[in-house]
């Protein structure tokens, strides 16, 4: 029997093959889905500066009450943005009558919708979208949240999660997880719309990934809170029409 030798310099490392392989089963597995494209089940979309651009109210509301506090109000309304009322106003009045505070800034939210519209996209993106397979998660309370929805003609969602609803608001995951268990699927499999960096870390902090919106903060901001794609709005997005009884979706970016 003759036996050939292979000197050692010119054999293929055992860990090479071993990632050799697992490449190999990684490719395979995601060759289906296309590089800009998020494979999921369920959408959870953030209200305003997502769908609904309220920001001229959201600013004369805080601005008012930093007025009347004596607060600087470009800074009480950049922190106020993308949080629940009561969590802000518990931080800068920590003795305050805080139910009253609360109460009298979701009134006066609510009478000023006059400048209230659905942002570009947002309205084609939900009509697109079977109703059992997308949620609002918002930090309005469910008052305002209606209000807004309806003063910007968007479609009445099937499922809506408020800050009447969850002990914790963004940047806490609860609200996300949360919408996620409504639809029925795990918060890994959703993804997240936002454009406040405190609802962006709610969302990685599910395990979602979240889509960012530049409609309110900066990129460096966004990518700083683990933005996983940064859009200008809904306009950049589609998905792929689902057929009866398919499973997952593919949230799709458009290519100029």
């Amino acid at each position: 029997m003759c036996v050939t030798y292979v000197p050692a310099a010119h054999s293929v490392p055992h860990i090479f093959l071993q990632r050799s392989v697992m490449s190999s089963m990684m490719r395979n597995s995601v060759a289906d889905v296309p590089v800009n494209s998020i494979r999921c089940r369920g959408l959870l979309f953030d209200l305003d500066g997502v769908l609904v651009d309220s920001t001229p109210a959201v600013a004369r509301v805080w601005a008012w009450w930093a007025n009347e506090h004596g607060f600087n109000a470009d800074e009480v309304v950049q922190q106020a943005h993308g949080r629940p009322s009561m969590a802000t106003i518990r931080e800068l009045l920590p003795d305050g009558d805080h139910e009253a505070e609360n109460h009298e800034v979701e009134r006066r939210e609510i009478e000023d919708i006059e400048d209230v519209t659905a942002l570009p996209g947002a309205l084609q993106l939900l009509e697109a979208l079977p109703l059992d397979r997308w949620a609002i998660v918002t930090s309005c309370t469910r008052r305002l949240a209606e209000v807004r929805i309806g003063a910007a003609k968007l479609p009445r969602p099937k499922y809506l999660v408020t800050s009447n609803d969850v002990s914790r608001g963004k940047p806490d995951p609860e609200p996300y997880l949360k919408g996620a268990r409504i639809l029925g699927v795990p918060a890994q499999e959703c993804v997240v719309f936002e454009d406040a960096p405190a609802g962006i870390r709610a969302g990685k902090a599910a395990g979602a990934r979240v889509v960012a919106l530049r409609t309110t903060a900066s990129d460096a901001e966004l990518e700083e809170a683990g933005a996983d794609w940064i859009v200008n709005d809904c306009s950049e997005l589609y998905v792929d029409p689902s057929r009866s009884g398919e499973e997952f979706l593919l949230l799709r970016r458009r290519t100029k």
